[in-house]
Order: C-alpha cells, then sequence, then structure tokens
C-alpha cells in the first residue's frame, strides 16, 4: 500500500483544512488508517484512527469536537478535516495504515504535508 497525504498549506486561526489521504495498492480496504503530526521541536504526535469499515473512529483527545477522519474505500481515499485550527496546529501531517486498528505499529506511511496556521 503507498500513501500519499495532500492538503496542507497557510490558514489562519480559526480556519478549516480538509487534508486528504490517497492510497494505491491492493486491499486498501483492509487497512484502518491514522493521521499523525509532528511539530517543530515536538515528537511525533496520533490525532485520530479510522477502521477498515469506516464504522469505529478514534480522536486524540487534543483534537477531539475539532478534527473528523473519514473515508471512502471506492475512493482509496481518507480524509481529516481541520477545523478551528490553532496556531499550535502547525506540524507536517503525516497519514499511515495498519491492518489491526489499534496496533502499536503501523504498517505503512505516507509523506507528509505541511500545516501552517497564523495567528
Amino acid at each position: 500500500v503507498q500513501l500519499q497525504a495532500s492538503g496542507g498549506g497557510l490558514v489562519q486561526t480559526g480556519g478549516s483544512l480538509r487534508l486528504s489521504c490517497a492510497a494505491s495498492g491492493r486491499r486498501f480496504n483492509n487497512y484502518a488508517v491514522g493521521w499523525f503530526r509532528q511539530g517543530p521541536g515536538k515528537e511525533r504526535e496520533f490525532l485520530a484512527a479510522i477502521s477498515w469499515s469506516g464504522h469505529e473512529t478514534y480522536y486524540a483527545d487534543s483534537v477531539k469536537g475539532r478534527f473528523t477522519i473519514s473515508r471512502d474505500n471506492t475512493k482509496n481515499a481518507v480524509w481529516l478535516q481541520m477545523n478551528d485550527l490553532k496556531v499550535e496546529d502547525t506540524a507536517v501531517y503525516y497519514c499511515a495504515a495498519q491492518i489491526h486498528l489499534g496496533s502499536p505499529e503501523y504498517d505503512y506511511w505516507g509523506q507528509g504535508t505541511l500545516v501552517t496556521v497564523s495567528s
């Protein structure tokens, strides 16, 4: 499975962005997908995950209520809708796929997309 994240950019505080994770390769719909980010000088942080079916979603407390993860297996795509963005949301955002939702390891990673939130 190959993953490619896109949709990052520059946005003002309080604004919104929608990140996309496009997948290629066979059997993408067998994989759970997660979104992560890494801010300047910070460790990588888990944000959200969605099961292969889309029926289960999980969020980090830091983004719960502001970010929404969704997927469409017919389009081999996963999205992260980000609302009410804050300066501290500035980071490189990554999507990743895993066979077993909740496993500590992810099997495939995409390249990151940069999100910059200005005050």
